[in-house]
């Protein structure tokens, strides 16, 4: 008889689940015993560095071109001054070195950790917003990360779900046309090692099943998933325990 289980995670809780979940990947575990591991900067990246690192870091200072409330209630909370890119050879911090830089020595078998403001996961196709005017960092390695045949990890979390085609949403913003505003930001389609709170949890817990079933909340939930769990009553237990130990997860930035 299968067990059963529910759970509702709010966005950092999703965050740290996902980045447990990225650091117990074999390829990553690979990477940092052999070869070369690169992290890029983002939020759920700030918790893969310090579930890395098994240490806490100012998550605000490991980030770029971040969202924030157009009109906040309350002035957001940012390092004043970011952090190095976090680059691994062999275990150890590679000092002085940027993530293009780290990619550059990439062959094939290491990895580069890179997450995504848009998810299409029937498509299994994620989007990058990029600003700058060259791509940023997606646009200084993927082309590298594909020839190479590096591992190219995407760890995003449910809230960052979209409908439509990311390719054809791509197409459309990079599209002639009258901008009104600021401006609008490409949409660069990836694929890869897609990690959200499935992929984390079957990761991290062997033998369960696990699906999103529901979104949303208040009251700090807002951007939260239902997750749904089956599987024998051992495994359903275990997954029980690894979400108990990581509610509570104060929302970024806090």
């Amino acid at each position: 008889m299968k067990h059963k289980a529910c759970f509702a995670l709010t966005v950092s809780e999703s965050k740290r689940l996902i980045a447990k979940g990225v650091a117990a990947l074999p390829e990553v575990q690979n990477a940092m015993k052999h070869g070369i591991l690169a992290v890029a900067k983002g939020s759920t990246n700030a918790y893969i560095v310090e579930e890395l690192l098994s240490k806490k870091i100012d998550k605000t200072a490991y980030t770029t071109g971040v969202t924030l409330p157009a009109k906040p209630q309350t002035p957001p909370r940012m390092a004043s001054e970011k952090l190095p890119d976090v680059v691994f050879k062999q275990g150890q911090i590679w000092e002085g070195i940027t993530v293009p830089q780290a990619v550059a020595e990439m062959q094939r078998g290491d990895v580069l950790i890179k997450g995504a403001n848009a998810l299409n996961y029937a498509e299994r196709v994620a989007g990058i917003l990029v600003g700058h005017p060259t791509g940023g960092t997606v646009g200084a390695t993927y082309g590298t990360v594909i020839s190479r045949g590096i591992h190219y990890i995407i760890p995003v979390g449910f809230e960052k779900c979209i409908s439509e085609s990311i390719t054809e949403l791509a197409r459309r913003l990079g599209q002639g046309g009258q901008v009104v505003g600021d401006g609008i930001p490409g949409l660069f389609p990836v694929t890869g090692t897609i990690v959200t709170e499935i992929e984390a949890v079957q990761t991290l817990v062997p033998g369960v099943e696990a699906s999103v079933i529901a979104s949303g909340g208040i009251c700090g939930a807002e951007g939260a998933v239902w997750l749904f769990i089956e599987g024998d009553a051992e495994a359903v237990t275990k997954a029980s325990e690894l979400i108990a130990s990581i509610q509570g997860e104060p929302p970024f930035g806090a």
